[in-house]
């Protein structure tokens, strides 16, 4: 389904989302086509999801830490990193995975933090079938179904992670992270050193650092938002606002009024529903 062209980074990009339900839970997709004047080049801002990116086009994806440049069909994992994207000819599929779907979909993914890893090293010859099926069609809907098909196929025969680590996780979120983890492992009924050890082997992130991640989620959008970063670090549970300088600075090497006008949030409105956080508790 397409929506109104987004203007990022100097590139004019008309965006796609799909126009159904997917078949998996925590699995988001949208798709991007336009071409820039000149070399866009894009900061991506850390997100409580692991992101994949299938590429039509030219966009080369550049770990700023490690040098490391994947061309193509990539993942960028959980976590601080400082990942870039370049390109001019932009016809992309981004899909957005929960870390609890990521486990299953992309196993080992859990591992690699907030880098780069080309999908072929997580789904082998697999990806090449996919790929020409993608990039045998130009329609949206049908790149969307492709994908929803190939996703659902390897969540289905994936492993799964504990119902403790899912129900911790859906926890945080929807605490927008503000839930200590003694809370945690007590509605769980783990010890603190066990729920720490499952949750950080199969999301990625201790809880502590994927509550600090998810805090950081919902401050950096209210700030894209237009509100004042006094006003964000007092309802996002900050302690001030240099504390919430520093975990922007952590997670994206941005202050908060660079993060406010990050172009890398300019689509979430358009291209991804805002995440569902409640009430903390």
């Amino acid at each position: 389904m397409p929506v109104e062209p987004v203007r990022v980074a100097g590139a004019v990009l008309d965006i796609a989302v799909p126009a159904w339900s997917g078949r998996v839970a925590g699995v988001s997709m949208a798709g991007f086509r336009g071409r820039a004047n000149s070399l866009v080049d894009l900061q991506l801002v850390p997100y409580p999801a692991l992101m994949m990116f299938i590429d039509f086009g030219d966009v080369l994806l550049v770990d700023d830490a490690s040098g490391a440049r994947t061309q193509g069909s990539g993942v960028v994992g959980l976590g601080p990193g400082s990942v870039r994207g370049y390109g001019r000819d932009v016809d992309l599929l981004q899909i957005r995975l929960s870390p609890v779907v990521a486990h299953a979909v992309l196993g080992t993914a859990s591992e690699f933090g907030g880098t780069v890893v080309a999908l072929e090293e997580l789904w082998g010859s697999d990806t090449v079938r996919i790929q020409e099926r993608l990039h045998a069609t130009r329609s949206w809907d049908d790149r969307f179904a492709i994908a929803q098909t190939a996703l659902a196929r390897r969540y289905e025969a994936g492993r799964a992670v504990h119902p403790e680590v899912d129900y911790a996780w859906r926890r945080i979120v929807m605490s927008r992270g503000r839930i200590r983890v003694e809370r945690l492992a007590a509605e769980v009924g783990w010890s603190r050193k066990r729920l720490w050890s499952r949750f950080r082997a199969q999301i990625g992130l201790t809880p502590k650092r994927a509550a600090q991640l998810v805090r950081f989620d919902y401050a950096a959008h209210r700030l894209a938002g237009g509100h004042s970063a006094a006003l964000v670090s007092a309802e996002s549970g900050y302690v001030d606002q240099s504390h919430l300088h520093r975990d922007a600075m952590t997670f994206a090497g941005l202050t908060p009024t660079a993060l406010a006008v990050a172009p890398w949030l300019t689509v979430d409105p358009v291209a991804w529903a805002a995440p569902e956080y409640a009430p903390t508790a």
